[in-house]
């Protein structure tokens, strides 16, 4: 495509005046001065002040800002050891032992943009582009159904090919789609910042959480690290989620990319970002905070040089204070991390996982790794069979659970049960149930043998008699073959 063409596209696309709108009194949330300011003058914490925050933490209020920053400068790895069990609490408190599963799917990946750590990066004359049809997309997803999948992620590079009518119509297809006994019940999005207008027709097919995520929150990086394209105007991608909830899109997800700025100020992004959010729209958040680490990616030497690398230990971290800074708020750990990463830090307080992850574009249903249409490598390549199977060792139930949205359990529904600590009681029994089709239709006999203790494990600690003689009811009808049941 012409440089001029693309150019008039992103024009098109950006709506100043869908920026300014949200603004306090002209000035963005993010204010970088507030911030340093707020991590030197919580530089010391005292023990009795940390204990203090993770009693509230606990309590499932959402941390202030020098709350935040004091975590942030915790120095004592003894306190940082019951930051970890604190983290847990809150995640079992909130969501229980279930961890949801799902997968991405890359759909297209051209693009505008040329970020310089992005392996899709226009500039990038190795990477293959593909933008799939409706065939090639139906494929992916029976493929993925094959495996026993519910929940997709459709990812779709920033360009005129991937406009508001292509994921219109993708969405279409991914929930048309069914092989045996399967079908994708939710689909998710991340994609290019859009306007009201477009999010409202994402609304209307049936978009489940729409993602974007800022990359880096401090403005002079993100302006070096993305020179052109639609994402080099920060204003735009960093208003996008307060216009899809605007749209009725209410359950959005945001998220740093680790790696690109310093990580104590990402975090402290991260949680700015959703205070901004509730303070605009009734106390709702993020459904779900993502915080991925920067990862190699073909023909992207930025990658070799990076001056603000996060180590696992460091990675830990700053999970924790995630969790403890927003305890209600689904947290994802995505398959960027290797499985050895992932076993450990799932500990501190994540709900949600990918697993059996192929992110080239049309890659599932030819069963290979094409690295040329990938925008970084993965870490993580266990199937969903043996992540499902390592989750079940450390005692953690698999979900594919999709009742909530189809129940209308979304945005401010959602988020006033779980601030309550009470989405699990209708959250677990759904795990159940779909776990048992997971094990009926899809498991190997090793997992079924790693695995099948929970359902009764699970069953027991229902603490509702009549819930769990429902779910013991509905578990039978499963076993006879019927599908798709939740409460």
């Amino acid at each position: 495509m012409e440089a001029i063409s693309v150019n008039r596209w992103i024009d098109n696309v950006i709506k100043p005046e869908q920026v300014e709108k949200y603004k306090n009194n002209g000035k963005s949330f993010i204010d970088e001065g507030f911030i340093q300011e707020t991590l030197m003058a919580n530089k010391q914490p005292e023990k009795q002040q940390i204990r203090e925050i993770m009693a509230k933490a606990l309590e499932l209020n959402r941390l202030e800002p020098a709350e935040t920053a004091a975590l942030l400068n915790c120095t004592d790895e003894e306190l940082w050891e019951e930051m970890y069990a604190t983290g847990l609490q809150i995640k079992h408190k909130v969501y229980g032992r279930r961890i949801v599963f799902f997968a991405p799917l890359y759909v297209s990946n051209y693009c505008v943009n040329n970020c310089v750590y992005c392996g899709f990066r226009c500039d990038n004359r190795e990477t293959i582009r593909k933008r799939m049809n409706a065939s090639e997309l139906s494929a992916e997803i029976k493929a993925l159904i094959g495996k026993g999948h519910k929940r997709l992620i459709m990812v779709y590079g920033e360009h005129p090919k991937s406009d508001v009518n292509y994921i219109a119509d993708t969405l279409r297809t991914a929930y048309a789609t069914k092989e045996g006994n399967g079908e994708i019940r939710r689909v998710n999005v991340n994609a290019a910042p859009m306007s009201i207008e477009d999010l409202r027709i994402l609304k209307e097919v049936g978009i489940g959480t729409f993602q974007v995520f800022q990359e880096t929150y401090h403005y002079p990086s993100y302006k070096k690290l993305h020179p052109r394209g639609l994402k080099a105007d920060y204003g735009w991608r960093l208003y996008a989620l307060h216009r899809a909830m605007d749209a009725g899109v209410d359950d959005v997800g945001i998220g740093a990319l680790f790696g690109l700025y310093d990580w104590k100020f990402e975090v402290m992004g991260l949680l700015m970002h959703t205070i901004d959010l509730e303070e605009k729209f009734g106390g709702v958040g993020p459904h779900t905070i993502s915080f991925p680490r920067l990862q190699p990616a073909l023909n992207t030497p930025f990658l070799q040089n990076n001056t603000y690398y996060v180590d696992d230990k460091t990675f830990k971290k700053l999970v924790t204070v995630i969790r403890l800074s927003v305890p209600y708020t689904g947290m994802i750990l995505t398959a960027r991390e290797n499985a050895e990463v992932r076993n450990e830090v799932i500990q501190v307080g994540c709900s949600q996982i990918d697993a059996g992850s192929n992110i080239g574009v049309g890659s599932y249903s030819e069963d290979a790794v094409d690295y040329q249409r990938q925008q970084f490598i993965l870490g993580d390549n266990r199937s969903l069979d043996e992540a499902i199977r390592d989750m079940a060792r450390l005692g953690f139930i698999t979900s594919f659970c999709t009742a909530d949205y189809r129940c209308g359990r979304t945005g401010g529904c959602f988020m006033g049960i779980a601030k309550k600590g009470k989405i699990h009681n209708l959250c677990m029994p759904n795990a159940i149930l779909t776990f048992k089709e997971y094990l009926l239709d899809y498991a190997s006999e090793e997992t079924k043998e790693a695995a099948s203790y929970l359902i009764d494990k699970e069953l027991a600690a229902l603490p509702n008699e009549q819930v769990r003689a429902t779910v013991v009811e509905m578990l039978e009808r499963i076993e006879n073959g019927e599908r798709d049941l939740f409460l």
